[in-house]
């Protein structure tokens, strides 16, 4: 039996410019960033991607990290055209993002599903034109009304926010072995049972 399709493009969804790196709205970016900077590799613009590109080698393995540089609504242009570039099927992507819905703290990785409202999820599943490609939910917690959501995704955490969200960051770089390898049991369990 051969092994599952493991990781080979991680997405992390945010907005680009100094005014959005610290926001909630961005911790997908936070994502790519760290692992990027733990592996002493460094993110270069990349114009046709309509992105910022980064290539690590994680356990033997090519993985790319994506940072789409079109805001937030038009993320799809940016992963597909990495996709169809590099012949990276959806089970084989992994987009990273905020989710209102979760505590800030926790952390929920699935595959397929719908976009439950989130322009840059919205956006990449219409480009791809398939939900089948793995979630990685960064809860930021909920605002508490529907009114408050632009305001508060648009801001930054609290000091122990960002301690919640960076210490489940920590955990995702840690399954990176197992996703690549495709044991997303693995994986899920470590991140689900995450404090």
């Amino acid at each position: 039996m051969s092994e599952p399709a493991g990781i080979r493009l991680i997405v992390g969804l945010g907005n680009p410019g100094d005014q959005y790196e610290a926001t909630r709205h961005n911790v997908g970016f936070w994502l790519v960033d760290r692992i990027a900077a733990d592996f002493r590799e460094t993110f270069r613009a990349e114009p046709k991607f309509q992105g910022q590109l980064c290539r690590v080698g994680v356990a033997g393995s090519d993985l790319r990290l994506l940072k789409p540089m079109t805001y937030m609504n038009h993320s799809g242009r940016s992963v597909v055209a990495v996709a169809r570039y590099f012949d990276i099927p959806p089970e084989q992507i992994l987009v990273a993002y905020d989710e209102l819905d979760l505590p800030a703290g926790r952390v929920k990785l699935k595959r397929g599903g719908g976009h439950a409202g989130h322009n840059g999820m919205r956006d990449t599943i219409t480009a791809l034109g398939s939900a089948d490609f793995w979630r990685l939910r960064i809860g930021i917690s909920h605002p508490g009304h529907k009114a408050q959501v632009v305001g508060y995704v648009l801001g930054r955490p609290s000091k122990d926010e960002s301690e919640a969200i960076n210490s489940v960051l920590d955990d995702a770089e840690r399954s990176l072995p197992e996703l690549i390898a495709g044991h997303f049991h693995l994986a899920m369990n470590r991140l689900h049972s995450a404090p």
